[in-house]
């Protein structure tokens, strides 16, 4: 049953009904209420506040989480809007250990990269397919690089686009690619430079590109890309989630 908060007046607002959506991050406001950071297929990002929540007699408080499948409807103008409904759109997810940082460390970046109400439909599927991969017990690095890859694609930063055919063939496996923000890679001399800093080698940028994770140095080069490649977006935003792992 889709539960309702109190009847507002919502005339000349804007009215989002049952639109499916993922708690990001929720925090305080004022004495029974919450700031909600949502993720949503349709309107990207956006922040609601959740009138009465916090009161001991509001069942609405343990759905408003991270990694709980919801679909809310909203009325407001402006940026900030006032949620009415809120209800479970399928099975809650149990993330537990390194797979729960994982998902923090997702929706951190999620809530670092995004702007406000753009709408990113495949990135929402792609993020959806990654919570229920987080729930096994055990942290698959490879769930997490196809997520990363894939953020960078949507912001328009993408690294090797697999519809770029000219680079499928512009990578050498016995050559070294030095990366280079905003410019891409280029081709370095001698195998001394392989696997330090911003020097990856062609065999492991061409299974990135393949999203082929056989190999474990595969993925450690895989991170060590998406780290570089993301630092200079983030600037001086801290990912707290990083920490947790280690």
């Amino acid at each position: 049953m889709i539960r309702r908060y109190a009847a507002l007046d919502t005339s000349n607002m804007k009215r989002v009904l049952l639109q499916p959506a993922y708690v990001l991050h929720r925090r305080s406001y004022r004495e029974t209420s919450y700031l909600v950071e949502l993720f949503t297929p349709e309107y990207g990002r956006l922040t609601v506040v959740a009138s009465g929540v916090r009161s001991p007699r509001s069942a609405m408080q343990g759905l408003l989480q991270p990694f709980v499948p919801l679909l809310v409807s909203w009325v407001g103008k402006g940026e900030l809007m006032r949620l009415t409904q809120v209800d479970v759109n399928g099975l809650m997810q149990h993330l537990q250990a390194d797979c729960l940082f994982a998902g923090f460390y997702l929706n951190e970046l999620l809530m670092a990269l995004l702007q406000k109400w753009d709408a990113h439909p495949d990135l929402y599927a792609v993020y959806e397919k990654t919570i229920t991969a987080l729930q096994f017990s055990t942290l698959e690095q490879k769930t997490l690089r196809v997520f990363e890859k894939t953020l960078l694609q949507e912001l328009g930063y993408g690294l090797l686009g697999a519809s770029d055919v000219s680079l499928h063939h512009a990578f050498l496996p016995d050559k070294y690619y030095r990366y280079i923000h905003e410019q891409g890679f280029v081709v370095c001399d001698g195998m001394n430079e392989a696997n330090t800093g911003n020097i990856f080698s062609g065999k492991s940028l061409i299974a990135i590109l393949k999203e082929d994770w056989q190999q474990e140095d595969c993925l450690l080069d895989a991170k060590r890309l998406m780290r570089l490649a993301f630092a200079p977006l983030l600037g001086m935003k801290v990912i707290h989630s990083r920490r947790l792992f280690m």
